[in-house]
């Protein structure tokens, strides 16, 4: 308290010294009150709290009256959700549709399914109404659909129109470390399962997700999200990411090439695509392998040139790597029939298949991973199975153990342009592992 004295009378000298008479003796009275004001409060160290009596004081306000012209012009709007076990009928009468032919019309809309998949518990539903009730419109948006049915009234019938939503795409950044598994860990992130799936691919064969991830490893993830009306629709594609695995930075960027292919390339260039996969198939099992075999309709011993897996009918069959359809249709004891080639040396054939994806036919480009066609028994086969050759050259190779090429590092222009997208992607997962890294101090 003396302090505070000697800086109080030191400031009241400097503005005896820098100001008028009448403004000195304004502010010494002002801080003459301060003065005091310090004083009590060092000579009264705070009152007892016990003595301070309090009162709650409970006052009802009433709700003001509105007042709704029945001749306004302007639609009144409600908005929610389709509850469990809710017709579109009753959720459209509990959102102040009073149409009595509702039911009717909608029920003419359901047999002529055109209400089919859209009316679920959980689709959003707006509402445009008159005063009266009258319905002016309605949108249906399921979560994660891009269509949005529009339900209107014309003449006094309904009519539903489905449009393509305007979507705005925004960029979320996130980031984690991983306690037990990398999709508890995207749970505590706030990640959706569908980035746990695409980063699980992205960087599956440099990491088993199931053998090698352990506690403490870190992820960052740079992706986009789809939004209609400032609601998040979906999930959009990872643009970048960082996994680090027991020590091991692994990385991976989004890279557009000049013909519209996409691809994710590590910090060098080099793609996180494998050449070729291994199987077409995701669930099966080999029934026979590349060697000589007593052939199950001929019942001799014959030359087996390729691989086949038992799957059930229906399965899908993926082509192995990117390619052009050499082939496409029915051939001798192979039946359904597809040739791929990917580039000059190599082919892959599949045969028995059951169908063939739609719109396949010669010449057609295909991507790594693309459904073809589904497992079938066509031609010579006792059984559903995929029938999978590799061909080198024209010459047969066995695909379980040949090796196979990796796909084809970027070079040139397309590394440079790749490099220059690259670089404030990677700055931004730098800064995701800062603001993680000061989050846990």
């Amino acid at each position: 308290m003396l302090g505070e004295k000697w800086l109080i009378l030191a400031h009241l000298k400097m503005l005896r010294e820098s100001t008028p008479a009448r403004r000195w003796s304004l502010s010494g009275l002002a801080l003459a009150s301060a003065a005091g004001m310090a004083t009590a409060i060092a000579v009264v160290p705070g009152g007892d709290e016990r003595s301070i009596k309090t009162e709650t004081v409970v006052q009802a306000l009433g709700t003001p009256a509105i007042q709704i012209e029945q001749t306004d012009p302007r639609p009144f709007i409600r908005e929610d959700r389709i509850r469990p076990g809710e017709s579109l009928a009753g959720a459209l009468r509990r959102l102040g549709v009073s149409n009595t032919l509702l039911s009717s019309q909608i029920n003419a809309l359901a047999a002529s399914n055109q209400l089919k998949g859209i009316t679920a518990p959980g689709t959003l539903i707006t509402v445009a109404t008159s005063a009266e009730g009258s319905l002016h419109s309605a949108s249906l948006h399921r979560p994660g659909s891009e269509i949005i049915h529009t339900l209107e009234s014309t003449d006094g019938k309904l009519r539903i129109t489905p449009q393509t939503a305007s979507l705005d795409v925004r960029t979320h950044m996130q980031g984690g470390v991983v306690q037990s598994s990398l999709f508890a860990a995207m749970d505590n992130a706030g990640l959706p399962d569908s980035i746990a799936e695409e980063l699980s691919r992205i960087f599956g064969d440099d990491i088993d997700f199931h053998t090698d991830v352990r506690r403490g490893d870190r992820f960052n993830v740079i992706y986009e999200v789809l939004y209609h009306q400032g609601r998040a629709v979906k999930t959009g594609r990872i643009l970048a990411a960082e996994f680090i695995n027991q020590g091991q930075r692994h990385s991976a960027f989004l890279f557009t090439h000049p013909n519209g292919d996409t691809d994710y390339y590590n910090t060098d260039g080099r793609s996180h695509k494998a050449g070729f996969l291994r199987s077409p198939l995701e669930f099966s099992r080999v029934s026979s392998g590349f060697s000589m075999r007593l052939h199950p309709v001929f019942g001799t011993w014959r030359e087996h040139k390729g691989v086949d897996y038992a799957a059930p009918h229906g399965t899908a069959v993926k082509a192995t790597s990117d390619g052009t359809v050499e082939f496409v249709g029915r051939q001798n004891g192979y039946g359904n029939f597809v040739v791929l080639r990917h580039g000059d040396r190599y082919t892959t054939a599949y045969g028995h298949l059951s169908s063939f994806a739609a719109g396949l036919r010669q010449g057609s480009k295909i991507s790594q991973g693309e459904t073809i066609g589904r497992v079938g028994s066509t031609g010579w086969a006792t059984g559903p199975h995929l029938h999978y050759e590799l061909r080198i050259n024209n010459i047969h190779q066995d695909p379980l153990t040949v090796r196979l090429p990796d796909a084809m590092p970027l070079s040139g222009s397309s590394l440079t342009r790749f490099r220059s997208q690259m670089e404030p992607l990677a700055a931004s997962l730098t800064r995701i592992q800062a603001i993680q890294a000061a989050q846990l101090d």
